[in-house]
């Protein structure tokens, strides 16, 4: 397992607590179907000027609970799409959390990270390790390390490309996603995570 593919670098794009899926990606953009179109309303309804100056390995970081609500697999998708580093919160919700696992999307739990990192900063990120540096400012923290099945999912991309790199799931025809638009699926063992709070 490659844990320097779970080394990222970017711009930090800060939050507060309890970011909901519809604050993450609004419901009028579920049917656009192309997660790049819906990458350009990302974080909309918090910042609008998110999805047209985030760039590729720029990091979220977040509060606590962050992805409550209902699962929103465009959301984890348009993510993708832009290229995001990351995310790192106090917190997450349970659902969203093992969502972004399994699309190969690289989150942290990390108390205090609200402390650590102010929007804009350039932060470095070890989500093998869990250590948060801020080469802003010099400061660093540790966070939460994810289980070695977790990693394992996160440096091959997602649970569909682990899946397909032991031969357990064929290739589509036509290169299609065989999910066909549909939320991000488990493999049947997906990850655990941290209890959202209430």
């Amino acid at each position: 397992m490659n844990l320097l593919k779970l080394v990222r670098q970017g711009r930090a794009w800060c939050f507060g607590d309890q970011v909901d899926t519809d604050q993450v990606l609004p419901g009028r953009y579920m049917g656009l179907g192309d997660p790049a179109r819906a990458a350009r309303h990302l974080m909309e309804g918090l910042d609008p000027e998110f999805g047209a100056q985030v760039r590729p390995g720029d990091i979220i970081v977040a509060g606590r609970n962050f992805g409550l609500g209902s699962t929103r697999g465009q959301a984890l998708l348009a993510m993708k799409a832009a290229g995001l580093g990351g995310i790192v919160a106090e917190s997450f919700s349970r659902i969203f959390f093992r969502g972004c696992i399994s699309e190969g999307i690289p989150v942290l739990e990390c108390p205090g990270i609200r402390g650590l990192v102010a929007t804009g900063d350039e932060v470095k990120v070890d989500f093998g390790s869990g250590e948060v540096c801020n080469l802003s400012t010099g400061r660093s923290l540790r966070g939460r390390r994810l289980e070695g099945f977790m990693l394992e999912r996160l440096a091959q991309g997602g649970s569909l490309a682990f899946l397909r790199s032991r031969g357990l799931v064929g290739g589509c025809e036509g290169g299609g996603d065989p999910r066909g638009g549909g939320g991000p699926r488990g493999d049947g063992a997906a990850p655990s995570a941290p209890r959202a709070e209430r």
